[in-house]
């Protein structure tokens, strides 16, 4: 993931390069939040495991954190942007293909964000990827994915081919609390280590069991701050258009 987040970051720098050569500004604020996502991205692996807490928080680094950071800087934009325009025709194409419509689906990205928690943690995957590197690291780019597939449609910042209400939005992020909720209060009521031959510490995996419930109420907070200023925004764009027909329309008055 390091290496990941180090070639994101430059294919974004040469996007926003190539914009400006076009005489193009991209906003400071996106190229901020990305370069932070790709920073949160590949400082994720750098955490030490060697605690259930020190893996929870990775986790949460990669599922949450690194997913919003890099979805507010509207990477699919930049990229349509940037493009040339065959490219950009091609990429439009695949957007709008059933494939991709499905996987930006919310119902699709909901169902996979909370299957995942559950079959990570409550079956025997968890002991499996602390023993297999290859399982361990095809974790790790599952929750990053679902974390993309989930949110990025939420936060709104890059075109869908069918982009969903405001109202819409917050109840999915609402809906995603008791995911969090039902996954710490399991994991809290345990009597025995999940995987006693990398955690045999009964309090530290209580300990992860509570950043992780700590860390999706944060994350609801967020989104929902997240999506309710977009909403605003785009209440405050609508009146300003009706405002300006009014005064172009006496007659409409």
């Amino acid at each position: 993931m390091i290496a990941v987040g180090a070639v994101l970051a430059l294919c974004y720098g040469m996007g926003v390069r190539r914009l400006a050569a076009r005489g193009r500004r991209w906003p400071a604020g996106r190229s901020i939040a990305f370069s932070a996502g790709a920073i949160a991205l590949s400082g994720s692996q750098l955490l030490p495991e060697t605690t259930f807490v020190g893996h929870m928080t990775g986790h949460v680094v990669l599922g949450m954190v690194a997913p919003i950071l890099l979805g507010l800087g509207a990477p699919v934009t930049l990229t349509l942007q940037s493009v040339t325009r065959s490219t950009k025709g091609a990429l439009l194409r695949a957007m709008h293909s059933s494939p991709a419509r499905l996987l930006a689906s919310p119902l699709v990205g909901f169902t996979l964000f909370g299957a995942t928690l559950v079959a990570l943690y409550l079956s025997p995957l968890f002991p499996l990827s602390l023993r297999n590197p290859f399982v361990h690291a095809g974790v790790h780019w599952h929750v990053l994915t679902v974390g993309c597939l989930f949110l990025w449609p939420l936060l709104g910042t890059d075109p869908l081919p069918r982009p969903l209400p405001y109202g819409a939005r917050i109840l999915t992020v609402l809906a995603a609390v008791p995911f969090h909720a039902f996954l710490g209060m399991v994991l809290i009521s345990t009597r025995s280590p999940l995987a006693p031959a990398n955690y045999p510490s009964l309090n530290d995996q209580h300990a992860a069991a509570g950043l992780l419930w700590v860390s999706g109420e944060l994350m609801t907070v967020v989104m929902a701050g997240i999506v309710l200023r977009a909403w605003m925004a785009a209440d405050g764009r609508d009146a300003a258009r009706i405002d300006r027909r009014l005064s172009l329309s006496p007659d409409l008055r």
